[in-house]
């Protein structure tokens, strides 16, 4: 680390321990890029007085405005499309081929996490194959940087608050860093696990299929999943996919594309 930067790291934490107000003014948000820079030197020396490391500080003092993050969280149309309408936007059909196929030459894996969670390969895959392309396309933007421009965002604040915070704890262990890449919100991985989810169901390293399929199942058992239970709406399991992603519209995709996978129609 840079000395100056170290400097300006120990000078913002030590500035939080010493203030006798510690941190019960929260950051203001703002709207636009112009406040982003005075919103991170609040936020740091917040985040200092929480106990937040040195490390962590220094990453969240070199992240930038993310204009494409912004941009692309305002435009979130595919969620407002019908079923059959967001199945074909986000190629179902290549998702269910490439995915019985994997279920195929995958079947020990898949096999081992069922065993161990109770949640069988269709709507694993389907969710591999939605979030990512299984693995191919993980997103290209500093995750740091798109989750402090939320956070500073008034649109959702308080949601992305705490998924900064995680993401800090996360640079703190070193389980991921300033330059650590993910797509347009934060999502990291090969099934796009934000930062608090990382903390409570990651096993390892996340952009190793393996280990994202296995957390993944860890999330799905931990709200709720039951073995054996359907997984369509109005049975048991759709609950846990509901818990996955709150857009209706996706969560009929994952338990249609997950039957498909698993042998259903």
């Amino acid at each position: 680390m840079p000395a100056r930067n170290k400097l300006a790291t120990f000078a913002f934490i030590a500035a939080a321990m010493l203030s006798p107000f510690g941190g019960a003014q929260a950051a203001q948000c703002g709207n636009g890029p112009g406040g982003f820079e005075a919103w991170k030197g609040e936020f740091a020396r917040e985040a200092g007085a929480k106990g937040v490391g040195a490390t962590a500080i220094n990453a969240l003092m070199g992240t930038q405005y993310a204009s494409a993050t912004i941009n692309a969280d305002r435009s979130q149309r595919s969620f407002q499309l019908s079923l059959d309408q967001f199945l074909a936007k986000r190629g179902a059909t290549t998702i269910v081929a490439r995915g019985r196929s994997l279920k195929q030459s995958q079947a020990a894996l898949f096999a081992s996490i069922q065993a161990r969670y109770g949640v069988p390969p269709g709507p694993l895959i389907a969710i591999w194959g939605m979030e990512s392309a299984f693995g191919s396309q993980r997103g290209n933007q500093n995750m740091l940087s798109s989750i402090a421009t939320l956070a500073y965002d008034c649109r959702r604040p308080e949601f992305f608050t705490e998924q900064l915070y995680a993401a800090l704890k996360l640079v703190d262990r070193g389980t991921l860093s300033g330059a650590t890449r993910g797509s347009m919100h934060g999502e990291v991985g090969q099934t796009q696990f934000m930062p608090k989810n990382i903390l409570a169901y990651g096993t390892g390293n996340l952009d190793v299929a393996a280990n994202a399929l296995n957390s993944t199942a860890n999330f799905l058992k931990a709200h709720g999943w039951r073995a054996g239970a359907g997984y369509q709406p109005g049975e048991p399991n759709f609950a846990a996919i509901e818990a996955w992603n709150a857009a209706g519209v996706y969560q009929k995709a994952i338990a249609l594309m997950g039957r498909q996978i698993d042998g259903g129609q």
